[in-house]
């Protein structure tokens, strides 16, 4: 497979646009990267796995998938060797990490749609902001005090630490 290959399977999974990232090919999905050709040069593409998702793949075929260098590598981001792979393994690494993102971007979207201030005030002061609970009790909140880093729950019996 060529970096030509690698950019059109992207480009065929729903929702991808290509963007420049340091002046090099990166695709997004959901406005979030997943795969680049950030490492074309070297014969390599780009992708962001789990680091579960990279070892299953490094374990699979060490010959085509090798962790990127440094601590990007130790958070999945992972290199497919373009020449090594088929069309099936490179469209099959390159939904893994597409249908990751998605996940991602599903998670993040229900954990900010989740949050708020209690009273719906814009937070200026980043010592305690309080959350309503995904419970939906009347009553009950947390409240993150970002100084000291304790968490308690507040409900109609009193004010509860969080361990």
């Amino acid at each position: 497979m060529t970096a030509a290959d690698f950019r059109r399977i992207a480009l065929s999974l729903d929702g991808v646009e290509e963007v420049a990232h340091a002046d090099l090919p990166a695709f997004r999905v959901g406005g979030a990267r997943f795969a680049s050709l950030a490492s074309q040069s070297a014969g390599y593409g780009n992708l962001t796995l789990e680091p579960e998702q990279q070892a299953a793949f490094v374990e699979e075929a060490p010959e085509i998938f090798l962790p990127i260098p440094g601590g990007f590598g130790r958070m999945g981001h992972t290199h497919i060797r373009l020449a090594a792979a088929s069309e099936e393994v490179l469209t099959g690494a390159l939904r893994t990490a597409w249908k990751l993102r998605i996940e991602k971007n599903a998670k993040k979207t229900r954990e900010e749609a989740s949050c708020g201030s209690a009273s719906g005030e814009q937070v200026d002061d980043l010592t305690d902001i309080v959350l309503i609970s995904s419970s939906g009790r009347e009553g009950e909140s947390v409240t993150i005090s970002a100084l000291s880093h304790n968490l308690e729950v507040t409900n109609q019996g009193g004010t509860h630490p969080i361990q």
